[in-house]
């Protein structure tokens, strides 16, 4: 892995951490629908959501606990059973498990892609950093990778970098949907509505496209006072009042933030 990195990423800002927020809500809610979750900005993308605590989550850390139990080096057992412990809330677990992981397999991208997530979720940006950047390879560089590392940049801030990022992944997987759509978000983050709007326009209609795309285009709508159409593409993933909700509950949050 490469030396760590000297000086530190900047904090997110009040503008960063309010959407960041408002977005989160409208995950979240999308999470309850139990659709298809994968391709999002969220450092869990890629992964069936299950409420922490939940019958669905605990089944399964008993049930990839036991598989990486017989062979804590097999890399299926410790991709699986750190995500059911992520999944289940049991972040400093799911931590471990990876970093045992990136030591028994130092050049699994993988691995080392799931490490940095967990590593940000908590907050630990430089650390993330390290992680993703000593096994990626300018040669054949991983666009994943540069996807999870480009969201870091977005969480703390550092907008420029984090597009510079998805635009160089896009290049590698031109029109995936996730990258479009966390390009959009970084976009949102920077309050610059028309080109997260544009985005997530693009993303929402691709294949494999779920149900965290097109709410994120809801928000973007919302954002912008296009309620009727926010909720229009909302309800396609909610319940009719939730979708209702969650777009009051937007408006609310913008009024307040003008006022």
């Amino acid at each position: 892995m490469r030396p760590p990195r000297t000086g530190s990423v900047k904090r997110p800002t009040r503008l960063t951490s309010t959407l960041v927020a408002m977005t989160a809500l409208v995950l979240i809610t999308g999470c309850a629908s139990n659709k298809s979750n994968t391709g999002t900005h969220s450092p869990a993308s890629g992964v069936h959501y299950t409420a922490p605590g939940s019958y669905e989550a605990r089944t399964a850390v008993s049930k990839w606990g036991k598989t990486y139990e017989k062979d804590r080096k097999n890399r299926a057992a410790i991709l699986g059973y750190s995500n059911a412990l992520s999944q289940n809330g049991q972040m400093p677990q799911s931590m471990a498990v990876l970093r045992a992981g990136v030591i028994a397999h130092p050049r699994d991208r993988d691995i080392a892609s799931a490490y940095g997530k967990v590593l940000a979720m908590n907050g630990r940006f430089d650390e993330a950093l390290n992680v993703l950047q000593g096994v990626q390879q300018p040669d054949t560089p991983d666009w994943k990778l540069m996807s999870a590392e480009a969201a870091i940049y977005d969480q703390t801030g550092n907008h420029q970098k984090a597009r510079s990022l998805y635009k160089q992944a896009l290049k590698i997987a031109p029109d995936d949907p996730s990258l479009l759509n966390n390009l959009g978000l970084s976009y949102l983050l920077s309050n610059d509505l028309p080109d997260a709007e544009y985005n997530l326009r693009r993303a929402a209609t691709l294949p494999g496209a779920d149900s965290r795309v097109r709410q994120n285009l809801a928000l973007v709508l919302g954002i912008q006072g296009k309620y009727d159409e926010a909720i229009q593409v909302a309800q396609a993933e909610l319940d009719p009042r939730q979708a209702e909700a969650n777009i009051a509950y937007l408006r609310s949050m913008m009024q307040k933030r003008q006022g």
